[in-house]
């Protein structure tokens, strides 16, 4: 697949160009609904030091900063799961090795779409939206969704949260200081079609938001799962690794004591970081190895 320039800046490409230079694998981070890449900032630093080559591309048309985003949210707006996975197989097309995915969220369901079509060389998934054929509906997960799903006009709008709940949704297990700072840091306004497309996925057989669990070209899989998530709830992951466990490769699961769906983000980030790492260096060669071996 070739790069369609009006999806990508230079900025982009550039980085493609400096992570093919570095001859090191690839490591893309995929970020979900409410984020943006820079989510991602201390998470590439870890891998990189590690010895890969970490990339952090955004949605299509994703701005720079929180700011940027509340000042034009709109263009945050009409973004699909088949557009933002779409867009993701591009940046892989352009890396001249196959690279390994970590997402987190709606993250974690375009990695795992991604994965199904052969393109990554480990997997991990974290705290992951739901796909066609994962049935649990917690009512944790339905009043998460629910500040964008009681409207239906806002399948083509950005939804930002309130403070309120993004403390319920994200940073339930957190302080109220922390969880400030962090709704501050890095909440901004965020598409509502992917949440329609996967609380419509079970109803709808042309859904975007399907994943190919049994391809034999996936590649190794762990599936994370925060203990006290309201987004994402046990039952949710829980299915989701059932799915996925139909796959001739390796499917492990982990699920982190007392962590919520900010668990990417929030103060205990580094332990979540070196789970996913030991995971990848398990089945991935990085250049700090590759040197040493």
């Amino acid at each position: 697949m070739a790069v369609d320039p009006q999806r990508f800046v230079s900025a982009e490409l550039a980085e493609i160009d400096r992570i093919n230079a570095t001859g090191r694998t690839p490591v893309v981070f995929i970020h979900g609904l409410w984020l943006l890449s820079s989510s991602w900032d201390r998470w590439a630093k870890v891998f990189e030091d590690a010895g890969y080559a970490p990339l952090t591309p955004g949605w299509p048309d994703d701005p720079a900063t929180v700011a940027e985003a509340f000042a034009d949210p709109q263009v945050l707006a009409d973004k699909t799961i088949g557009q933002v996975a779409d867009h993701y197989a591009g940046v892989i097309a352009e890396l001249t090795r196959k690279p390994v995915l970590v997402g987190h969220s709606f993250g974690g369901l375009i990695a795992q779409i991604v994965a199904g079509r052969g393109l990554s060389s480990a997997t991990v998934v974290i705290d992951s939206a739901p796909f066609r054929g994962v049935l649990p509906l917690p009512i944790s997960a339905l009043r998460s969704a629910s500040p964008v799903l009681g409207n239906l006009a806002n399948r083509h709008r950005a939804v930002p949260l309130t403070f309120e709940r993004f403390r319920y949704s994200f940073a339930n297990v957190v302080s109220a200081t922390e969880a400030k700072e962090l709704f501050d840091a890095y909440a901004v306004p965020a598409p509502g079609a992917p949440l329609f497309q996967a609380a419509t996925a079970n109803f709808n057989p042309w859904t975007e938001a399907k994943v190919d669990s049994t391809a034999t070209d996936r590649g190794p899989m762990l599936i994370m799962s925060g203990e006290k998530d309201n987004t994402v709830p046990r039952s949710i992951s829980d299915a989701i690794f059932s799915k996925q466990q139909r796959n001739p490769a390796v499917t492990e699961f982990v699920e982190l004591a007392n962590r919520g769906h900010s668990l990417t983000i929030d103060s205990g980030w580094q332990e979540v970081a070196d789970t996913a790492l030991a995971f990848v260096r398990r089945f991935t060669t990085s250049a700090v190895t590759e040197q040493n071996g």
